[in-house]
């Protein structure tokens, strides 16, 4: 069966579920667009709810079951990418536990206060992927990691990564209860040059947001770190920060 109908149930179903946070997270359901990013949440074991597939531009194995045609008109609407792929996945929420994760010996992590913007939470989870950063805490979360839009600009790098979101008391004491190195992105005079940091023991290195940075609560909580820069501007963007954090910390236990 084709859905050619704008009013038809699912269409609008799966609408709000790509416009309404709040839909979505009662709704324990998200949605994912494009072939790459639904290889990955199935390699990842998500489990699928249903697809949505425009033949005419399809061009990948078709899921085994659960599809629904849709015509080009319809899949314009509800893909971001317009022509993209021709195919949209709608997939069960994981729920994670803090206290359920088990960290290595050397294991890193990097945990983002306040972040709000879906497509920098989308690149930082993109970057810990790339470079092997062991799980990922967002606290005080202000975006949703399924927010169609992190999924997007992570290219599905959020399937395959240990992802929490927490509270900063309870990040602070899962912090040293597993015995954790802490580095603030805090800028002060005790603050040392992120190159003269060791990240080949257990680390845990925390940012805030562009406009204030961490909050009061990590003052005196860790060591104060900061990216040295030689031009005239004192900030980077926060996904870029964390990726160049991300790749010293890969490069120090690579050596």
């Amino acid at each position: 069966m084709l859905i050619e109908s704008f009013q038809n149930e699912k269409i609008k179903n799966i609408t709000k579920l790509l416009t309404d946070n709040r839909f979505r997270k009662k709704s324990g359901v998200f949605v994912v667009e494009g072939q790459q990013e639904n290889e990955r949440a199935q390699k990842y074991n998500f489990e699928a709810v249903e697809f949505f597939i425009c033949e005419n531009i399809f061009r990948g194995e078709l899921p085994k079951e659960k599809i629904h045609y849709v015509s080009d008109k319809i899949y314009e609407k509800i893909a971001y990418r317009g022509s993209s792929e021709g195919i949209i996945g709608v997939y069960k929420a994981k729920e994670s536990d803090l206290n359920n994760f088990t960290p290595k010996e050397n294991s890193t992590i990097i945990i983002v206060e306040g972040v709000e913007k879906p497509g920098n939470l989308g690149a930082i989870l993109r970057s810990c992927e790339a470079f092997g950063i062991d799980a990922i805490i967002i606290t005080d979360a202000k975006a949703d990691f399924y927010n169609p839009n992190v999924i997007r600009s992570s290219v599905g790098c959020l399937f395959g990564m240990e992802v929490f979101q927490s509270e900063n008391e309870k990040t602070f004491e899962f912090l040293k209860n597993n015995s954790f190195n802490i580095y603030t992105t805090i800028m002060d005079e005790t603050s040392e040059d992120l190159y003269k940091r060791d990240f080949t023991q257990k680390s845990a290195i925390l940012f805030g947001t562009e406009h204030s940075g961490l909050s009061d609560f990590w003052y005196g909580k860790g060591k104060n770190t900061l990216i040295p820069m030689s031009g005239s501007i004192d900030s980077l963007n926060l996904s870029n920060a964390v990726a160049i954090t991300c790749y010293e910390t890969l490069k120090q236990k690579k050596n």
